[in-house]
């Protein structure tokens, strides 16, 4: 009954270790070595291999290391192997702690305070109260609603928007394509925490930031294919979005050149913003174990229907 790791192949070994102290009856291996095929019961990936239950046909359950399986080709693991997102205590701490810097950097003007120290430019900007600027979140998943419980307690004006409706104390809270319309009113700064799926892919165009604003700004760290660049740029050149961080692009790294690099309006990270830290990882991977064995639901447990 071994698993299989198979990712960043140093995160590995830290994996390895904590296997070993934590559930040393469980073998660990770490890609390629993946040992006697027939033994491998889990796998833990980034991108599994293809067709993974050809090579291991006693293969239960695959986990990603991500928040996400969009990078997962579904069609490629049987439905009756359940897949399991990434979440853990870790991973959303990382997530909170940049969206909170990326709001405040917008809320307290840093963009233009940078613009204003390359010329050399000693400008006082009218300082705006946290009460007075609209925070929204698109995705109201655990990283969501951890992002929003923490820029409550700033003062923000919360909100989110999800598909099915949710309750979070202090967020008004928005459901459904009806209501999308009304939540991009309402938001200065917009934080896209969405999932990656056919119905997300390119959603944040020139028609959704045409709704928002004129000067909000955009937060991206979802994933890089939720995003139509080209309209980014025409809106910040418009003046439409005054702002934009972003976390993840399509391709990445963007190729060299590409005018998102050098605007002076746009600040970008290589897909850093959280991630998986092996120590509550394996903690949480673990508990799915047991749920496994136990026949219990597993936390983060793919519904492949809505892909998420």
């Amino acid at each position: 009954m071994a698993l299989l790791y198979k990712a960043d192949p140093a995160r590995g070994l830290q994996w390895a270790r904590l296997f070993a102290e934590k559930a040393p009856d469980v073998p660990f291996r770490i890609w390629p070595d993946h040992g006697d095929p027939a033994a491998i019961r889990y796998l833990v990936a980034w991108q599994p291999p293809e067709d993974p239950t050809r090579t291991f046909p006693n293969l239960e359950v695959v986990f990603s290391v991500g928040a996400g399986v969009d990078q997962f080709d579904l069609s490629g693991v049987p439905e009756h192997v359940p897949v399991v997102r990434m979440i853990e205590p870790g991973l959303v701490e990382g997530m909170v702690e940049y969206v909170t810097q990326a709001v405040l950097t917008i809320h307290r003007d840093l963009f233009d305070y940078a613009l204003s120290q390359q010329q050399q430019v000693w400008r006082e900007l009218p300082l705006k109260p946290a009460a007075q600027r609209r925070i929204g979140v698109l995705g109201l998943g655990v990283l969501g609603t951890a992002v929003l419980q923490r820029l409550r307690l700033f003062g923000f004006a919360c909100a989110g928007w999800s598909r099915s409706p949710r309750e979070i104390e202090g967020v008004d809270c928005y459901a459904g394509e009806t209501s999308l319309d009304a939540f991009l009113a309402r938001t200065d700064i917009l934080v896209c925490l969405l999932p990656l799926t056919p119905a997300t892919r390119g959603l944040l165009n020139a028609e959704l930031f045409a709704k928002l604003p004129p000067g909000a700004s955009l937060i991206q760290t979802g994933r890089g294919a939720h995003l139509n660049q080209q309209d980014l740029l025409a809106v910040l050149e418009s003046g439409q979005l005054r702002n934009a961080i972003l976390d993840v692009t399509d391709p990445e790294p963007l190729p060299a050149g590409h005018p998102l690099w050098t605007h002076p309006r746009v600040r970008i990270t290589p897909h850093i913003a959280s991630a998986t830290r092996p120590d509550t990882a394996v903690e949480v991977v673990l508990e799915n174990l047991r749920r496994h064995r136990e026949g219990l639901p597993m936390l983060g447990q793919v519904d492949r229907t809505r892909g998420y």
